[in-house]
């Protein structure tokens, strides 16, 4: 197999891992209402319930991101995926809420191998002018991942009861992870213009830390998944409560929502990023930055429809979902340029850590807190002794309302903030990439637009 199509292959397979990372995740989200029902759940136990996933996964993250930096990444990535695969068909067999519970910690553990593997090997497979159409390929498998799951696996538990789904997704997993341990390993570095030291990086997690444009990256993901997992957790409730859909018919809005709109995203806006990126160097985020502020008055109509307008429900959420999915093919491609290629497992880590610990874990319990608070204060209102499910249904819309469209908005203001110290912060890194170089080694601006190459640092791109 020649060189480009090793690249190909390890990157479809690198898309089949993040195909299964996001089937699984999903599949809770798009049986929640069973769940609820059979294990006499509120809103806030099932916000829980997510939290414990995202902070296990996000603090996991952080040793698995260092251990990316030095071991091989091929088996790690396959290790995960075969713990978190069997972590998902035992979720299947759980038999109340503190058995579910324990078991998404361990589906955490696993997918927390996923991202800073992932990011970091794609940064060696391609150069960076290409990083964003090969980020828009790999993210491909969150679209996919969420149409499958919430289009089968609705069907799935409507037919074979909320179990079947956990079952499900756990052959695939299996073998995927044998094959990942059959990859070959690219080379750390291979696809930068300038030349990259093998030096020992010391106070790794301090010099991440001092980059201000990943600070700000860092506070734009916190907030975009903030607002991703309150609506991907509950949006289907809010489709069966509000909008009386079936949890088929919540599925099939789901899958064009979270899946369809993403496959169209992100095959058009990797290469748009690319473009942007020759022509412009803050092309990128500055894109990312508007699609984000055109998305969040777009969802805001959408989750006020009145009930049973699922038609145009689907269409303005999809709309705003569809420029939502920019963030992947502007952002990750930005954190890569900022830092050195020795440290990109620990920065994706860092990166995701607060991204899930703040915004994913924090998302989905705040908005069932304001869920179960509005649904309250409704039965209040109107003297009611008990809420009621209609009241637990405004309570949701309400919730989600005030949560989505607000951090949608404020994940535009800190992508254009890290857009102000991206120049400086791209061009330390190429700096600090050289220091343990001999003096004599050409400065990196020599070979910022060559293909040239030294001796040092050929385009190889596996071992």
């Amino acid at each position: 197999m020649d060189r480009a199509s090793a690249t190909r292959t390890t990157l479809f397979a690198l898309l089949l891992v993040n195909f299964l990372n996001f089937f699984d995740r999903v599949i809770p989200a798009v049986v929640l209402e069973p769940i609820r029902k059979e294990f006499l759940l509120d809103d806030t136990m099932l916000g829980l319930l997510a939290t414990a996933f995202t902070l296990v996964y996000a603090v996991a993250g952080v040793p698995i991101g260092r251990l990316t930096d030095r071991v091989r990444r091929t088996w790690l990535l396959s290790g995960g995926v075969f713990v978190w695969s069997a972590m998902t068909a035992a979720s299947g067999a759980a038999t109340n809420f503190t058995s579910m519970f324990l078991i998404r910690l361990g589906v955490g553990v696993g997918e927390a191998t996923c991202a800073p593997v992932a990011n970091s090997m794609i940064g060696d497979l391609y150069p960076a002018e290409k990083r964003s159409r090969a980020l828009g390929v790999f993210m491909l498998g969150l679209p996919l991942g969420t149409l499958v799951a919430f289009a089968l696996g609705g069907w799935l538990a409507n037919h074979y009861g909320w179990r079947a789904p956990f079952y499900a997704a756990a052959v695939p997993g299996v073998l995927v992870a044998v094959f990942l341990l059959f990859r070959a390993e690219p080379v750390r570095g291979s696809q930068e213009t300038y030349v990259v030291s093998n030096a020992p990086v010391t106070q790794p997690f301090r010099k991440v830390l001092g980059i201000r444009t990943l600070w700000w990256l860092t506070v734009s993901g916190a907030l975009f998944n903030f607002a991703a997992y309150a609506l991907n957790t509950f949006l289907p409730s809010l489709l069966i409560r509000y909008h009386q859909a079936t949890v088929a018919e919540a599925g099939i809005v789901g899958a064009i929502v979270f899946g369809l709109t993403g496959l169209v995203g992100l095959l058009i806006g990797g290469p748009v990023a690319d473009r942007l990126h020759k022509t412009f160097a803050k092309g990128r985020l500055r894109l990312g930055a508007i699609c984000l502020i055109i998305s969040a008055p777009l969802v805001w109509c959408g989750l006020a429809q009145p009930s049973g307008n699922l038609v145009v429900l689907t269409a303005l959420i999809g709309g705003g979902w569809l420029l939502w999915f920019m963030y992947f093919v502007t952002v990750l491609p930005s954190v890569q340029d900022v830092v050195e290629p020795r440290l990109r497992g620990t920065a994706m880590s860092i990166f995701f850590f607060f991204q899930y610990v703040l915004g994913a874990g924090f998302g989905t319990l705040v908005t069932g807190l304001l869920s179960d608070r509005f649904a309250t204060s409704a039965a209040r209102a109107v003297g009611a002794p008990e809420v009621t499910e209609a009241m637990k249904a405004l309570g949701l819309q309400t919730a989600l309302i005030t949560v989505v469209p607000l951090a949608l908005f404020l994940t535009s203001l800190a992508i254009l903030a890290a857009s102000r110290h991206f120049l400086a912060d791209s061009a330390k890194a190429q700096g600090l990439s050289m220091a343990h170089l001999p003096t004599n080694t050409p400065h990196p601006t020599a070979y910022r637009h060559s293909s040239l190459k030294t001796a040092s640092n050929p385009r190889a791109e596996f071992k």
